[in-house]
């Protein structure tokens, strides 16, 4: 009772503990769905765009780069996104500096995004932003379409390019407030909305339609309808946000182009008519004189500006270095004037002085090959082409350095380090790399390692077009490395199974001898009890019928010791405690009984481990040579030995008994089922005998190799042949089967 009492208690203490386990790790699970879904997870937030780094941004078209302190788009695409935080952030504020670019267009903030995708409104979420075309400030909601909850909330002063502008973007539960100030002018705009069926958490980020601009001082945090309250407030009261974030306007009037005419001492001022004749073509500036620094005036369009502006016009490019004028972005037509110093290939233009005539669309690239672009035709100038990636590494100053080849020429691409951080991860080597870019054949970038650059703009302008070959030396060492494995584990399963099978034969045989000794040899037994009974009531003057009794008393007695033998033959616990040469001495003994006859027994060599199906077939036919020593040979001395060899295992079975001759009982059943078995292990069974001489039986099994680091080929070879040829006989008996 005591014990079963322990039993229960241990019984309910592993209950309790195994639920006790489960209960907390079902708590670590809510823990750590409830923690990844938290709504104030990642808050506050701010961005590291003057410390170079933007990997946490993820866009959708646009073209953004850092550059100055912040990050820059100048694309004019209708609805670039780059978005950021988590997708289960819900009442917060965002705010950050926005710097209009394009004389058109808009640019603000987005919040509670999700879903997000390229193309015009293609997200789900909020956007602010200030517009230049109607002056004002706009709030609305997209769900992969525009619904502006107000039309036009006009700014004062009005939204000016080339100006900071202070935007914060506020949304606490279905309320939703937006404002914006400057410095300069000490005033600051701000309303708000109430969507009753609001979107209710999302990611922040960064947007712009149809306008190139700049953002920095990116601050995101936990916000409550107070922070509305007091946005609402200050924005009534006409309360600059903040002191620091606004800038004067850019240097673009014609008071300030004068002033920059002349301190770069040009002879004239600039003429801002466009079909001025005095406009030179780029291409043209490659004959200017290099003894004496020349002034011209080209008109084209930026295709670059960092780390380098670049200008470009039908005939070609061309490098602006040290220039004064307003901020620029991609696809802007400028005039340019300053000193030229022609080149191999194109001009550099120094000391100049850059007016902005307007803004569009970036001009496309001109598709080449890499030798194409190798022979300086297009130095300066925007192209696109194809390579083969390398090579990837950082150079100075962080930046993304990727070597490629296209056939047999080789270039590289220069990429500026923030955002490019992400892409050095992702890019494999050997991948197709579609590339848009600036060439430039400066030996202070090209080092004279390659005949050209490629100057990418940004990480949009790089493409796979497709990853790397899956038959690479690596892949093939994997596969080569996975086959090996999955042939050993074949091969270990496959012995393992047969291994299996032999056990259940085992069982089986220790099964039916169990069944016999219950069954048949118990028969024997009672008959023999009941022959006994019978004789010793039979009259002592009824001799025949005495003798007949005792006759069959001792065929009894003989057909149970032939059960008895039977049965120990089926039986194998012997083996499963003892070696082989010990399992047959013990055999042997209980065999020999009361008989004067010595069992000796011998090993020479190192033991080793033996697989089961050989180790039973030396039992068995040592076994049969035993019993035949003491039944036939008249033996008085069996001596039992095993020799281990590195790839073989011997066992000797010799007597001093009256032999026989081999050859005459050849065919008896006995040596007939040795044989047999030693055929089946791939074992040679030898038999030497003859009158008066005694017999020595010995049968020859290989082992299983050793398995070094130079055989295993061999070994993993021979057996997978080995398991072929058994799955080969197999099939071929089971059709043989299914034919019959």
């Amino acid at each position: 009772m005591t014990s079963v009492l322990h039993f229960c208690r241990r019984r309910s203490a592993s209950l309790f503990a195994g639920l006790f386990g489960l209960a907390l790790a079902v708590c670590a699970i809510v823990a750590l769905l409830a923690w990844r879904r938290s709504p104030r997870r990642g808050l506050p937030y701010h961005d590291s765009f003057a410390a170079g780094k933007a990997d946490e941004w993820k866009a959708f078209g646009g073209t953004w780069e850092l550059a100055d302190g912040g990050i820059r788009n100048d694309s004019d695409e209708r609805g670039a996104k780059l978005v950021t935080g988590s997708p289960w952030w819900r009442n917060y504020t965002i705010e950050a500096d926005v710097y209009l670019l394009g004389v058109s267009g808009d640019a603000g903030l987005l919040i509670r995004s999700s879903k997000e995708e390229e193309g015009v409104n293609a997200y789900s979420g909020y956007y602010a932003g200030v517009r230049t075309s109607d002056n004002s400030l706009v709030l609305g909601r997209a769900d992969h379409g525009w619904q502006e909850e107000t039309q036009r909330y006009p700014v004062a002063n009005g939204i000016h390019p080339f100006q900071w502008y202070h935007l914060k973007l506020v949304a606490v539960g279905c309320e939703i407030a937006v404002s914006v100030g400057t410095t300069a002018q000490h005033d600051q705009t701000a309303f708000g909305i109430s969507d009753p069926q609001c979107i209710a958490s999302g990611r922040a980020g960064l947007r712009s339609y149809s306008s190139g601009s700049i953002w920095r001082n990116v601050f995101v945090r936990p916000a409550t309808h107070q922070d509305i309250v007091e946005m609402l407030r200050k924005g009534s009261s006409h309360e600059p946000l903040l002191a620091n974030t606004s800038e004067a306007l850019s240097p673009n009037s014609p008071e300030a182009l004068r002033d920059l005419e002349r301190e770069q001492g040009l002879d004239a001022p600039v003429d801002r008519n466009v079909g001025n004749t005095r406009a030179q073509s780029i291409h043209s500036l490659l004959l200017a004189s290099s003894a004496k620094p020349v002034r011209a005036m080209v008109r084209g369009v930026v295709v670059l500006t960092t780390p380098r502006l670049y200008v470009q016009d039908s005939s070609g490019g061309m490098y602006v270095s040290q220039y004064s004028g307003p901020p620029l972005r991609v696809g802007d037509d400028v005039e340019v004037r300053g000193e030229v110093h022609p080149g191999n290939f194109s001009s550099r233009m120094d000391h100049s002085a850059v007016q902005l005539l307007w803004g569009r669309s970036p001009v496309p690239p001109l598709s080449v090959t890499a030798l194409q672009a190798s022979t300086g035709r297009y130095d300066s100038t925007f192209i696109e082409l194809h390579g083969l990636l390398t090579a990837k590494s950082r150079g100075p100053n962080d930046k993304l350095i990727l070597d490629l080849n296209d056939g047999s020429q080789s270039f590289r691409a220069i990429l500026n380090p923030g955002r490019s951080g992400a892409l050095l991860s992702k890019l494999q080597l050997n991948s197709l790399l579609r590339l848009r870019g600036i060439c430039v054949s400066d030996p202070s970038l090209t080092h004279n390692l390659t005949p050209f650059v490629l100057l990418l703009p940004s990480n949009e302008d790089l493409d796979v077009i497709s990853g790397p070959p899956w038959w690479s030396t690596g892949h093939i060492l994997a596969l080569g490395i996975s086959t090996a494995l999955l042939a050993i584990i074949s091969v270990i399963l496959y012995h393992r199974i047969v291994d299996w099978r032999l056990r259940a034969i085992l069982d089986e045989r220790s099964r039916l001898a169990h069944e016999m000794h219950d069954t048949l040899a118990q028969s024997f037994a009672g008959i023999g009890f009941q022959l006994q009974a019978i004789s010793n009531g039979v009259p002592k003057y009824m001799s025949q019928l005495h003798e007949q009794v005792e006759l069959a008393r001792d065929l009894v007695r003989h057909s149970h010791e032939e059960a008895r033998r039977s049965i120990a033959t089926l039986r194998a616990e012997a083996l499963e405690s003892e070696d082989v040469l010990g399992a047959l001495e013990h055999c042997a003994r209980r065999m020999v009984g009361n008989h004067m006859v010595v069992v000796a027994t011998e090993t020479q060599g190192d033991r080793r481990q033996i697989p089961l199906r050989t180790k039973d077939t030396l039992f068995r036919i040592g076994q049969e040579a035993v019993a035949n020593a003491i039944r036939h040979a008249e033996s008085s001395r069996i001596s039992l030995r095993m020799v281990w060899a590195d790839d073989k295992v011997t066992l000797y079975i010799e007597d001093d008994g009256i032999g026989f001759d081999p050859g005459s009982t050849s065919s008896g059943f006995g040596i007939r089922g040795m044989r047999r078995r030693a055929h089946a292990i791939a074992a040679t069974l030898h038999i030497v005998s003859r009158a008066g001489a005694g017999a020595s039986v010995w049968i020859e099994a290989p082992l299983p190799p050793r398995v070094t680091l130079a055989s295993w080929p061999r070994i993993l070879w021979k057996s997978m042949m080995e398991a072929w040829r058994h799955a080969r006989t197999a099939r071929t008996i089971g059709s043989h089967l299914y034919r019959g």
